[in-house]
């Protein structure tokens, strides 16, 4: 996993692929724990303001590694 796109100098489509990418479903829970930390939400749901430019993915990743 690479690093996230900046918000500055990114697109939307951009930020929703990195996003797709590093986040799908794996299929095999007791492995990948993506659910586990994101309280059963999709990422694309969890991340929605930094694909839309709102928010900094580390400002929302941060949120959730409490």
């Amino acid at each position: 996993m690479g690093k996230p796109p900046d918000i500055e100098t990114s697109t939307a489509a951009e930020r929703e692929q990195y996003i797709y990418d590093n986040f799908y479903c794996r299929g095999n829970c007791e492995i990948c724990g993506i659910c586990k930390v994101y309280h059963g939400k999709s990422p694309e749901i969890v991340y929605a303001d930094y694909i839309d430019g709102k928010r900094s993915f580390q400002e929302i990743a941060q949120e959730y590694n409490r």
